[in-house]
């Protein structure tokens, strides 16, 4: 006898688990992703964040008050599964930057981009933009995952701006969600999904693409203006 369903339920999906993040390249035209390394980019990381304490604001971790305790607290990045910590280096070798991909759940094929400290020689530049780009595509395509999350402190209107710049849809916020540095974090969360993929990638490449930026490097179309929303 086929059981009866009370109601409505949704369509069915491919339930092939989500792959772990690995230790992987993703190259793109103005730097690269790879495996954080506390020995190989700690340096040049120090060198990024060292005058801006700023930086550590909405991150549960932060400031440090020297180059030792800094070292300290990255080396014990590496080794976590979750989050997956990646250096984001320029065209120059240059370790400019970390981001993470976390809150990592495979069967459901739900992932999160977190955790980012952009150095200050990072941020405002086309790598900028491209490391979420090479990370997205890293984590649909190669990885197969179908929910992409970015969350952010309900205060940082910075993260906010970036994550419907990129193309993320907001979808409300957990308030009182947690405990921070001993201060209330209300959470904004924000999501892209498998389907709306393909146009958030095709938007990602039409603005890195060298014929929308000028001699002197400035963008001709604005990210949304390649998506479509501006």
């Amino acid at each position: 006898m086929q059981e009866k369903v009370g109601g409505p339920v949704g369509p069915i999906v491919d339930t092939t688990p989500g792959k772990l993040p690995g230790a992987v390249t993703l190259r793109g035209r103005f730097g690269h992703i790879e495996k954080l390394d506390a020995a190989r980019h700690g340096k040049d990381l120090w060198q990024g964040v060292k005058s801006d304490d700023t930086l550590w604001n909405y991150l549960g971790y932060g400031p440090f008050p020297d180059e030792t305790a800094f070292q300290e607290w990255l080396a014990t990045r590496p080794p976590l599964a979750d989050p997956y910590s990646y250096a984001i280096v320029d065209a120059d070798g240059r370790a400019v930057g970390i981001s993470t991909l976390m809150e990592i759940r495979p069967a459901m094929r739900v992932i999160e981009v977190g955790n980012i400290l952009y150095a200050t020689p990072l941020q405002r530049t086309p790598l900028a933009t491209e490391a979420q780009y090479l990370l997205a595509r890293y984590a649909f395509e190669d990885l197969g995952y179908r929910r992409y999350e970015w969350k952010c402190n309900a205060l940082n209107a910075p993260s906010r701006r970036s994550a419907k710049r990129f193309g993320f849809t907001y979808e409300g916020e957990f308030r009182q969600h947690m405990i921070i540095k001993g201060r209330n974090r209300d959470t904004s969360w924000f999501s892209m999904t498998d389907a709306e993929w393909p146009a958030c990638k095709a938007a990602f490449e039409r603005w890195l693409a060298p014929d929308n930026f000028d001699a002197a490097g400035r963008q001709k179309a604005t990210l949304e203006a390649c998506r479509g929303t501006a």
